[in-house]
């Protein structure tokens, strides 16, 4: 094998490929990287028998081959050569090494047999559309925070991707303590496709890998594995096996006491007021009443808070608590200046909506505080 590539292209593959590869593997061969040269340019392939991120790049290839050498160790060289250098990869008669090669450094890897790399086939796909990388996006950013990271219910280790008979496609993640949830029209292709639980490490590669891309992401999935083509580059990841819960049933059709209020104000004020909450339990009580809201803090070990804000409320006084960190990471997704709650009693659900998207919904169970 005999290659001649500008080491920014290689750079950016490497990038998108090796974050898949675990830096301890028991197998060798999981952290290497397979290096496929042919006419066509420059193939990469990193797995970790779960994901597989599959590249092809421009290159000039003068003799063709393939091999496969650690992931990591040949990111960080390519990172620390200098900008625009051009880059040879050689593999002689010793199959054994691969020589990397840029003006006057030379480093030689150990390598390993190309037929020993895992190929994560697809299969049989039983659905295929095509979505817009900005809607695959929102679905993500607005979810991904509220994955369990519990492994004992891994069947909330995931986004649940599912379509509705009312032409919808919804993603759902849940944790047990929140839930978010985003509505879009379902994709041409998509109608009746299982419900499938997307793993939490394939959502967060996934959304590295759209985070610069414009275009649509070609979709296709079975009940058992689902695939994006981002213009090129393949993701193929493994889907979690279990059934995911209900999730309607936790969502509360009653609640008819509504809130609105400024949420950057309201972000800041719960901020300030947990800075006194303990890191355990990350209390902060809303006393709402009409037209004000108080948030309070209390923890015998180092003191209280409290902070009035505006608030458009007209029923009842009402006191909840929740987790602060749990109210920030959803004001932290919200868009709109307003921010409504609706809530029920202290012990209920409350729905959470960002004025600016009623795409997105969200769901917060309450403290006891």
């Amino acid at each position: 094998m005999r290659v001649t590539i500008e080491r920014g292209t290689f750079l950016k593959s490497l990038n998108h490929v090796q974050s898949v590869v675990e830096r301890r593997n028991t197998i060798p061969i999981l952290s290497n990287v397979l290096l496929q040269a042919a006419d066509g340019g420059l193939k990469l392939n990193a797995t970790d028998l779960d994901i597989e991120i599959v590249e092809q790049t421009g290159a000039d290839v003068a003799q063709a081959g393939s091999t496969t050498v650690p992931a990591h160790m040949l990111y960080d060289i390519v990172r620390k050569l200098p900008d625009g250098a051009q880059l040879q990869l050689e593999q002689g008669p010793d199959e054994g090494r691969l020589a990397i090669i840029a003006g006057r450094s030379r480093f030689s890897l150990q390598a390993l047999p190309p037929q020993d790399f895992p190929d994560l086939a697809s299969g049989e796909a039983t659905h295929s559309f095509t979505m817009a990388s900005a809607d695959l996006k929102l679905m993500i950013e607005k979810t991904r925070f509220a994955i369990s990271t519990e492994e004992t219910r891994y069947y909330l280790n995931g986004i649940y991707l599912h379509t509705l008979d009312t032409g919808t496609m919804r993603a759902v993640a849940t944790d047990g303590h929140r839930l978010a949830r985003v509505e879009l029209p379902a994709p041409e292709g998509s109608s009746g496709m299982p419900g499938v639980i997307v793993p939490r490490k394939t959502v967060l590669e996934l959304a590295k890998l759209i985070e610069d891309e414009e275009g649509e992401v070609a979709i296709s999935l079975s009940a058992s594995k689902i695939r994006f083509d981002l213009n090129g580059l393949v993701l193929t990841s493994k889907l979690i096996d279990g059934t995911f819960p209900d999730y309607e049933r936790v969502i509360p059709t009653g609640n008819d006491k509504a809130l609105e209020v400024d949420t950057r104000v309201f972000a800041q004020a719960v901020d300030r007021v947990s800075t006194i909450s303990s890191e355990k339990g990350r209390a902060v009580k809303l006393n709402i009443a009409p037209d004000r809201l108080t948030l309070t803090v209390n923890n015998p070990d180092s003191g209280s808070a409290e902070e009035e804000i505006a608030a458009d409320y007209a029923a009842d006084p009402i006191d909840v608590g929740f987790n602060s960190r749990y109210l920030l990471d959803i004001a932290g997704q919200f868009k709109g200046d307003t921010a409504t709650f609706m809530l029920s009693d202290s012990g209920s659900p409350t729905i959470l909506r960002d004025a600016a998207d009623d795409r997105v919904l969200y769901v917060l169970m309450p403290m006891r505080v």
